[in-house]
């Protein structure tokens, strides 16, 4: 079965080391090899159960875009936590929006939408300290 290892460890090439990574590869591997016993154990050559296997199993780009790899490269965590900061802005914003309506609509005489914001307000502060690269 070195072929499918072969050819596992080329579709995960690509893809920095981790203990995920290896993980993912571990378990595509025992199912490539089991389907082929059960292929040969169903009368086909083992040549023929190890490409028709492989052929069946498809595209692994699902797997890659888990493991943060698009298109062969990296993901920039920077660029994905920019992301995401920009939709923590945005969303805290809107809900910081909403108390402002809630409060003045319902209650213009006392001032409270202050206190939430200032717990709406974390949202965005991490999400920029890990744009930063900050721990």
């Amino acid at each position: 079965m070195k072929k499918i290892k072969t050819h596992v460890e080329e579709w995960f090439s690509d893809i920095p080391e981790s203990e995920t990574k290896q993980a993912i590869q571990e378990e595509i591997i025992q199912n490539l090899e089991e389907k082929v016993f059960d292929l040969v154990r169903g009368g086909k050559t083992e040549e023929d159960a190890i490409n028709k296997t492989i052929v069946e199993f498809g595209d692994i780009s699902d797997i890659k875009q888990e493991l943060g790899v698009k298109n062969g490269k990296p993901v920039s965590s920077r660029k994905q936590f920019g992301l995401h900061l920009g939709f923590s802005l945005w969303g805290s914003g809107l809900i910081v929006a909403l108390f402002i309506f809630i409060n003045v609509y319902y209650t213009p005489d006392d001032i409270w939408f202050v206190y939430p914001t200032f717990a709406v307000a974390w949202w965005p502060l991490v999400m920029f300290y890990k744009w930063l690269g900050w721990k």
